[in-house]
């Protein structure tokens, strides 16, 4: 007979997040920069990894009882569903100029919050949000201005916040797999 004394161990759902995160952002950030096209790999991404592994890690940190990451999972899940449906022309709906540039920013606000919240945790999860800040108002600043440099330089640290989001999963699964930490974070 099993001993019910002892508490079933839960998953860590972050690295799941943190790669659904961070995977869809390298592939637009990318685009953003001018290097990749924004294609349906990216908008397949965008559903699948994004939005859908994103509510998943948030709803399993519900379970954990992790306001911080049900919040953080479960919005940004959301962002990129909104993202898609809104650049697939899904209901006829479309983003441009200043529309997009209000979401955007809407979107660094909560970033920022966010942001506060990690001051006293890891560095690596404080280095996701501060970048992840910078590229949401850099890309708002150049929805509602029109300059594009301004939009390349939000892919450019949109590219380092996802790759640091990875880095940072990647340092989480190792750390649990070996029961040390194998990668600073």
């Amino acid at each position: 007979m099993a001993d019910e004394s002892q508490p079933t161990k839960k998953a860590n759902p972050a690295p799941l997040g943190l790669l659904g995160f961070g995977m869809t952002t390298v592939l637009l950030s990318l685009h953003n920069a001018g290097a990749l096209p924004l294609d349906g790999v990216t908008l397949a991404m965008g559903v699948f990894v994004g939005g859908l592994a994103q509510l998943l890690a948030g709803i399993m940190e519900y379970r954990n009882g992790n306001t911080f990451g049900t919040v953080a999972f479960t919005l940004y899940g959301m962002f990129w569903l909104t993202f898609v449906a809104t650049h697939a022309g899904i209901g006829g709906m479309s983003g441009e100029g200043s529309t997009l540039g209000t979401w955007l920013l809407l979107w660094g606000v909560l970033t920022l919050f966010l942001l506060v919240g990690t001051l006293r945790g890891r560095k690596s999860t404080m280095f996701v949000f501060a970048t992840l800040t910078v590229t949401f108002f850099l890309l708002s600043a150049g929805n509602y201005s029109g300059i594009d440099a301004l939009i390349a330089a939000g892919g450019a640290v949109g590219t380092m916040c996802g790759v640091s989001a990875m880095y940072t999963a990647f340092a989480e699964v190792l750390a649990e797999q070996h029961g040390r930490e194998v990668l600073p974070f």
